[in-house]
C-alpha cells in the first residue's frame, strides 16, 4: 500500500501519486500515459498530471490497482 508520507516530490498535487516504492516497471505510464511520467534520472515514475476526465481516473485507478509493488495511492490532497 502506497504511503502518502513517502511520496515523491515531483508528484503534482492531488489524489494520485506515487511513492517511493516504485521499481520503474512502465506500467502506470502505459496505462494511463496522460498523467503518469518517468523520472529519467531518478528511475521512476510520478504523477505529472492528476486525471481530470472520468477515463482518466479510471485509467489511473488501473494503473494503481495493476501496480505490482502497491506504489501509487488515492490518499492525496484533494
Amino acid at each position: 500500500m502506497a504511503n502518502k508520507s513517502d511520496k515523491w516530490p515531483t508528484n503534482v498535487a492531488g489524489k494520485f501519486y506515487v511513492d517511493q516504492q516504485c521499481i520503474d516497471c512502465d506500467l502506470c505510464r502505459e496505462t494511463a500515459p496522460a498523467n503518469f511520467t518517468r523520472h529519467n534520472d531518478g528511475g521512476y515514475s510520478y504523477v505529472y498530471k492528476q486525471p481530470t476526465t472520468p477515463e482518466e481516473v479510471a485509467q489511473c485507478e488501473d494503473a494503481m490497482q495493476g501496480c505490482p509493488v502497491e506504489a501509487i495511492g488515492t490518499d492525496g490532497a484533494e
